[in-house]
């Protein structure tokens, strides 16, 4: 009997499904159009259309693409952001254009959608002085929905970043004056962040700088250039950096940026991990101390920096996690990283309160009814913990649980994430960016140059005894083996570190002698973008000045005449 009714079970007549008629498919696959003013829409559009006597449509999805680390794809960076506001208002200041609406449409993956919604929506803050909540609005009213940003480590989201926050971080940058387009220098900002130039970002204007860890010596490691302190100093001096903070395990000698009268302090916790609560105390008060700009560095300068930054973000602007966490991606992306991103919202509450509490010591010391250094005394809520003994030992207890030995012998997270961002870098150097760079130096060519030249010379003392040594014979091969392909990488990379010195004014223990030879042989080379990046120039200087009558490359001939 069983048997006979599964039969009959199986061979009942399926159930029809449901019709859907052709004005329902219709809306299921229409367009989406948002209008932001009565010129001004954003479209979602399944096809790319063309603009008509009454529509200009333009698109930046192939144009501004984010460079991601893993499974990580925007928001999309300072620069990107500052590219979109100019070109989306002459668009709208065009004469040609005056008669017409102005469409930013996207046909992009929900990746791309998620990134052009973030682009208008900050455009309507800063520029249409709208709310991040009215801007939202807007962008969701055709019942649209946008992916949620997430953080670049490798593995599952553990926590979503959104358009909203996006925006009130950008609302919140405006309001504290972080962010101010009129003296923003997006070739500055482009130039710096790679990996090749010193890899660093501003966070907040005149206050913190995160950056990549130095290295004992400038060299290029398994791909990815490496800088040593001198590299930074004058660009620090030149935007008064006084306090380098060190996050990551000791690559180099403190004494090698304190010689020189910066500040320097140790702060280590394991790379990829979150800090105690005494380190970001005694973070804190070392940048309430600060005399001038604070510059923070771990291995690559993202999750551990971006954390710390963070957190007195929250105490002293009262910033949300999410806000804080935004807007420093933006600045840096690819910062504040796997569980970090949840200590931060877990600490946002005391730090507010830590805040309150700073805020009102200091309007007391205003007002002359408190005699007390405040920003001694306040590294912290409480500030009797602070004097009491036990708790001062239990901290520095709690501190040397750090080893940075753990780190030195292992590839940690900030290993992986360097050297994502070189081969990025490695990419992005062939073609396009390298006219970019050439861009940059002509606002100084003639001291890019003479610095360029400098570490050529340099990287030539190094290595005087092993060339001279070879003959005039070594030096004919070494010349011809450029043109070969199997010494092309290294060319490259060669190049590469030479450029990154010269455009961080990398400085030596014999930088006396290298001036020295720098005068005597800066007749010999030319000011040409080609010879900078010719390995020989920077290999072969010292072959080059004693056989002048040597045949050189065409390009070479074309910078010396």
């Amino acid at each position: 009997m069983k048997r006979k009714n599964e039969r009959r079970k199986r061979w009942e007549p399926k159930k029809k499904r449901p019709v859907v008629k052709r004005g329902e498919l219709e809306e299921l696959t229409a367009d989406v159009y948002i209008c932001i003013t009565d010129r001004l829409y954003f479209a979602i559009l399944h096809q790319k259309p063309r603009s008509t006597s009454e529509r200009h449509y333009f698109c930046i999805d192939e144009e501004l693409e984010y460079e991601n680390f893993y499974a990580d794809f925007g928001p999309l960076n300072l620069a990107m952001f500052y590219r979109y506001c100019c070109k989306l208002n002459k668009k709208l200041k065009s004469f040609t254009l005056g008669k017409k609406k102005i469409v930013h449409y996207t046909c992009g993956d929900q990746k791309k959608q998620a990134n052009a919604a973030y682009l208008i929506g900050s455009y309507a803050v800063m520029h249409l002085k709208k709310t991040p909540e009215e801007a939202y609005r807007l962008l969701v009213s055709g019942n649209t929905s946008y992916l949620s940003f997430r953080d670049a480590s490798f593995g599952t989201c553990t926590y979503n970043l959104n358009i909203l926050d996006c925006l009130h971080g950008v609302q919140k940058a405006l309001q504290y004056g972080w962010l101010d387009f009129s003296d923003f220098d997006v070739e500055e900002y482009e130039h710096y962040e790679r990996a090749e130039n010193g890899d660093f970002n501003w966070i907040i204007p005149g206050k913190f700088l995160a950056f990549s860890g130095p290295h004992p010596k400038s060299k290029i490691e398994n791909g990815y250039p490496l800088h040593a302190p001198e590299a930074y100093f004058p660009y620090f001096r030149k935007h008064n950096i006084t306090t380098i903070v060190r996050l990551n395990k000791k690559m180099y000698d403190a004494k090698r940026f304190t010689d020189l009268g910066f500040e320097h302090h140790d702060l280590f916790f394991i790379d990829g991990s979150t800090p105690s609560d005494a380190i970001v105390k005694k973070f804190i008060n070392i940048c309430e101390n600060a005399e001038g700009v604070i510059a923070v560095h771990c291995k690559a300068g993202l999750g551990r920096t971006g954390t710390l930054i963070g957190c007195y973000m929250m105490k002293h602007y009262r910033l949300t996690a999410s806000e804080t966490i935004a807007w420093i991606r933006i600045c840096r992306p690819g910062s504040v990283i796997g569980p970090q991103q949840n200590y931060v919202q877990e600490k946002q509450a005391s730090l507010w309160a830590e805040g309150d509490i700073y805020r009102a010591k200091m309007r007391e010391r205003q007002n002359g009814t408190s005699k007390v250094a405040v920003t001694r005394i306040l590294s912290g809520v409480d500030d009797i913990s602070i004097n009491d003994n036990t708790n001062s030992m239990s901290a520095k207890l709690e501190i040397e649980l750090y080893n940075d030995e753990d780190e030195r012998n292992s590839i940690t997270q900030g290993d992986k994430l360097r050297a994502l961002k070189s081969k990025r870098q490695v990419r992005a150097s062939t073609g396009l960016l390298t006219l970019e760079e050439n861009t940059i130096r002509t606002r100084s060519s003639s001291q890019s140059f003479r610095i360029i030249l400098q570490s050529s010379v340099q990287s030539n003392t190094r290595s005087k005894s092993a060339s001279l040594s070879s003959g005039t014979d070594t030096g004919k091969r070494t010349t011809r083996s450029t043109t070969g392909h199997s010494s092309l990488g290294s060319q490259l990379l060669n190049s590469r570190l030479a450029r990154s010195l010269g455009n961080l004014h990398a400085l030596t223990n014999d930088q006396d002698q290298t001036q020295n030879e720098a005068k005597s042989g800066s007749k010999l080379v030319s000011n040409s973008t080609n010879q900078m990046n010719n390995l020989n120039a920077v290999n072969n200087y010292t072959q080059q000045r004693a056989t002048t009558d040597h045949s050189h490359t065409s390009d070479s001939s074309e910078g010396e005449k």
